[in-house]
């Protein structure tokens, strides 16, 4: 059973490291897009505030992940491993297609289609899959309309000033809202890993009560810091180029919405996506020009990924989990 354990907590962290490579358009697509920073050095920057966000702040999110979505009764290392794998595929591909799918929510669904297939619907916890569900609308509005307001905000406060010397000092703010952001992203998305973690370890008797330890905190924020700093490059290019057209004040004010909407999320324990926070944010910032300022052909591919990550990571992790189950039943 250790073996099996331990090779499980490696592939959650293989997840973890993917999930920082995707995410990493999140974190650096604005401030790449801008020119504020270079992109080797602006995945540094969020790599470095991704493993910040370790220290200091609750983990509810992981205990959301943990024991929110599935009874942790009907857990067991198989049914981890089956979400892990079906999350783990739908990641890589979405990566290689230059899609930001929400990782979040591909965990999430092959949490939830893996625990229905041993346990059945009532296997899960409807109050926790609602929540995740009702934040798959919820979070890109909330960045877009933040987005939008501060951008509107800005563009008041400055209105006597002229362009260059805005984009001069929002070249500094970017550094700024993009490290904030960052730390959002860390903060909220690090610990749903951490919550896969714990939950297999809580239902394999080497916890004894649901807590998440220390060593599990820090890998998980080392290893989403580390697939942050490889990146996942066709992605950064998806979000921050092929979305929208940004200046740094538009940068400044898209991670501004999106750290906002992160760290709020974090701290009430709700696993949202950081990539359709900042999608959101991206597309209001770009609204305030107008309305044709955001390329909505980009985006409704964007939005595809997003509803069919929750089905279809749901039906791969059910399946994986009847075939898994099968050839221990063979082998006896």
């Amino acid at each position: 059973m250790l073996t099996l354990v331990v090779f499980i907590v490696v592939l959650a962290l293989v997840f973890d490291f993917l999930n920082g490579m995707n995410d990493a358009a999140n974190s650096v697509a604005t401030v790449v897009a801008t020119g504020v920073l270079p992109p080797r050095l602006a995945v540094l920057w969020a790599a470095f505030f991704n493993f910040v966000a370790a220290f200091g702040f609750e983990v509810k999110v992981a205990g959301t992940v943990g024991k929110g979505i599935v009874h942790p009764s009907v857990v067991d290392p198989f049914v981890v491993l089956a979400a892990l794998l079906s999350a783990i595929v739908w990641t890589y591909l979405c990566t290689a297609l230059g899609l930001p799918i929400s990782v979040s929510h591909a965990i999430i669904g092959a949490l939830a289609g893996a625990g229905a297939a041993k346990g059945g619907l009532a296997a899960l916890i409807p109050s926790g899959i609602g929540k995740v569900a009702a934040f798959i609308v919820i979070s890109p509005v909330v960045g877009m309309i933040l987005g939008w307001l501060f951008m509107v905000a800005v563009f008041w406060i400055f209105r006597k000033v002229k362009v260059q010397k805005v984009d001069r000092w929002f070249r500094v703010g970017q550094l700024v809202s993009s490290g904030a952001y960052s730390l959002g992203h860390g903060l909220n998305d690090a610990q749903k890993t951490m919550g896969i973690i714990t939950v297999l370890l809580f239902s394999t008797g080497y916890l004894k009560e649901f807590h998440v330890p220390v060593w599990v905190i820090l890998s998980c924020h080392g290893v989403i810091a580390l697939g942050t700093l490889l990146g996942g490059w066709n992605v950064v290019h998806t979000m921050g180029i092929r979305l929208t057209r940004l200046r740094p004040v538009g940068g400044f004010c898209a991670e501004s919405a999106g750290a906002v909407s992160l760290i709020g999320a974090s701290l009430a324990g709700i696993p949202v996506s950081t990539t359709h926070t900042i999608a959101g944010a991206i597309a209001g910032v770009g609204s305030t020009t107008r309305v044709s300022a955001v390329r909505w052909g980009v985006a409704s591919r964007i939005v595809w990924a997003w509803v069919l990550t929750l089905p279809t990571t749901a039906l791969v992790a059910a399946l994986t989990w009847w075939v898994v189950d099968g050839v221990r039943g063979f082998w006896g």
